[in-house]
């Protein structure tokens, strides 16, 4: 029997529309291929009894840095790798690797380690593509990223990039900077995400982009204006426009510091499971102790300080990075926003995979998917992470 021949029985298996108890799945080859409630058969070698915990889509991440100590920026293949373990023995079972701002020649060799270490990535998260985050950025909005390396954006750079790799999924941006609104319109052409951030757009500059392509809004709260007043007039900003512009998605750091529950509870109460995507925004100290630690390479990264479960600058003025997981986004809305169960996982599964493009394969337990799944308990708390029908953690 091939070894991603799999059958799963005893499980609480949370599908599109419901949870179906006393579930039993079959997977064939990577592929699930049955679902039902009740015994099944087919692939009895192989056999994992959920024992009535739940079996869920596994968890898409499409924001993710570093962590287990290290960094996408540290340039290395066994950084991508240990990233991906890292990630996926936390309930992580496809993500998108990202950047910070850069030179040009740094952000080149970190595309081309992605392509290089992919295939020998065997016992971790899968790759979804790849995000650039920045650095076409607003000064003033730009949080911890280096401010050395933020710049406009330039048609001969960002086109040299994209000539270079093809594995760009996504780019954050700053719509208000100059030359942003034709950027965003050249990664639409080219297949690729624009996406907002960073910026100290008001509402009159993020319709125009999000009318140009940029249809979603990177860790929103976090680095962006919101109503400010320009001249005695007060402008609605980009946390405003994310909730006026019903079909703009966004993605919230749940981790209850980047934003606190109120927040968790209004930006759920508002966009709703289908326009929000969960995401860690980790850097390397995820899945380490607290301490010092380095946000972005360790060659040219900045030091950070790890405490109260949040990255925060040396002298304590701001965060500086998350250092959560996907298990713990989930079990946080659940516990911190009040959010049911079904709609916590959506917005850790299928909404991700839609917005990265990525649902024809990826983000929910049906018929003819990638077996990419993970079983936790009642509290939330990780038992096995699977992908592609194999086991790649156990508890």
């Amino acid at each position: 029997m091939d070894s991603s021949d799999l059958k799963i029985i005893n499980a609480r298996i949370i599908t599109p529309t419901c949870i179906l108890n006393n579930g039993s799945l079959l997977v064939h080859d990577g592929t699930i291929t049955a679902i039902s409630e009740g015994e099944i058969e087919g692939a009895n070698e192989n056999i994992i009894d959920a024992g009535g915990k739940y079996l869920s889509p596994g968890f898409i991440d499409i924001h993710v840095h570093g962590g287990g100590g290290h960094d996408f920026m540290d340039n290395t293949v066994n950084a991508y790798l240990e990233i991906a373990k890292l990630h996926a023995s936390h309930g992580t079972t496809s993500f998108t690797p990202t950047t910070l701002s850069c030179e040009k020649d740094a952000l080149l060799k970190t595309l081309s380690l992605y392509e290089e270490s992919e295939p020998l990535n065997i016992m971790g998260s899968n790759y979804l593509g790849m995000h650039i985050e920045g650095p076409y950025f607003s000064m003033e909005q730009r949080g911890a990223q280096d401010p050395r390396f933020i710049r406009l954006p330039d048609p001969q750079e960002y086109k040299e990039i994209l000539q270079h790799s093809s594995i760009v999924k996504r780019w954050s941006a700053a719509p208000e900077v100059n030359g942003a609104v034709e950027f965003g319109r050249f990664l639409v052409s080219k297949g690729i995400l624009p996406s907002i951030a960073h910026t100290d757009a008001i509402y009159e500059e993020v319709l125009e982009a999000y009318e140009s392509g940029y249809t979603h809004i990177t860790h929103f709260y976090s680095c962006m204006s919101g109503v400010s007043r320009r001249n005695a007039f007060r402008y609605a900003g980009v946390v405003e426009s994310g909730y006026l512009l019903d079909d703009m998605t966004v993605e919230i750091i749940a981790d209850g510091i980047h934003l606190p529950p109120p927040l968790l509870k209004l930006v759920y109460k508002i966009k709703g499971p289908d326009k929000i995507a969960l995401v860690t925004d980790a850097m390397r100290a995820a899945g380490m102790p607290p301490g010092e630690s380095i946000l972005g390479g360790l060659e040219h990264g900045l030091k950070v300080i790890v405490e109260d479960n949040v990255a925060k600058l040396p002298d304590r003025s701001a965060f500086a990075g998350s250092v959560a997981t996907t298990i713990q986004l989930v079990r946080n809305m659940i516990n911190l926003a009040d959010v049911p169960l079904i709609d916590a996982i959506r917005m850790m599964t299928i909404t991700p995979a839609k917005i990265m493009g990525a649902d024809d394969k990826k983000g929910s337990i049906v018929i003819g998917k990638d077996a990419d799944l993970v079983i936790f308990d009642d509290n939330i708390n990780l038992h096995k992470t699977i992908i592609g029908g194999r086991v790649v953690h156990s508890a």
